[in-house]
């Protein structure tokens, strides 16, 4: 299941050379810096926290639609809590580097609504065996145009920037998602169930 994409294909077979493929659990730690990563929330909040997470990953989709909104609302709209979201792939890859760069093409203000989509779209795209018919759906209900999305998914630079993105993670011991980090310090590989971000949190803010 692919972006029927010759230049997408090469790019996510190169970002995605030594990565761990074959599932959305078990990682490592580490302490490099995130790059050019989006974030959500007051940047002086006391806490921290860090999801390296991947569109195609289903772990990571049923967090952020059963548990990220109440978190959210509970810590990152009170200014409790500065969320980062660290972009990395998983099988296929292809198509999570596309969903990605369909993201970050549809604008900062845009970029967290199109990757709650994708996560939602997840059942369609499997179910269907579509996922370009899928992530061109998302873009266009971002404002993108057909030729604009296939633009957005062959763009050399951004092909770039986010295997620099993946690499970094990588140097972090990142090998899977989810996985969380607060302040600093990994708090768990796979699925936060609120109760444990309560925890963690509350843990972080003595």
């Amino acid at each position: 299941m692919t972006i029927p994409t010759r230049r997408l294909l090469m790019a996510a077979a190169a970002v995605g050379a030594a990565l761990a493929l074959a599932g959305c659990n078990q990682s490592g730690g580490g302490g490099a810096t995130p790059v050019d990563s989006m974030t959500l929330g007051n940047p002086n909040a006391p806490v921290k926290m860090e999801e390296y997470a991947s569109v195609t990953c289903s772990h990571c989709g049923r967090f952020h639609s059963e548990v990220f909104p109440a978190f959210k609302a509970k810590y990152i709209d009170t200014g409790k809590v500065h969320y980062t979201f660290n972009e990395f792939l998983t099988d296929p890859p292809a198509v999570a580097v596309a969903g990605f760069l369909t993201a970050r093409c549809a604008g900062k203000d845009k970029y967290f609504s199109v990757i709650d989509a994708l996560f939602r779209s997840q059942e369609e795209m499997y179910r269907t065996q579509d996922p370009r018919g899928t992530l061109l759906k998302v873009a266009q209900s971002a404002g993108m145009t057909e030729a604009q999305f296939n633009a957005c998914v062959n763009d050399e630079k951004a092909l770039t920037a986010i295997e620099a993105r993946v690499k970094a993670a990588q140097d972090r011991g990142i090998s899977s998602t989810p996985s969380f980090f607060i302040n600093g310090k990994k708090a768990k590989d796979g699925e936060m169930t609120l109760e444990e971000l309560d925890a963690a949190v509350a843990a972080a803010m003595k």
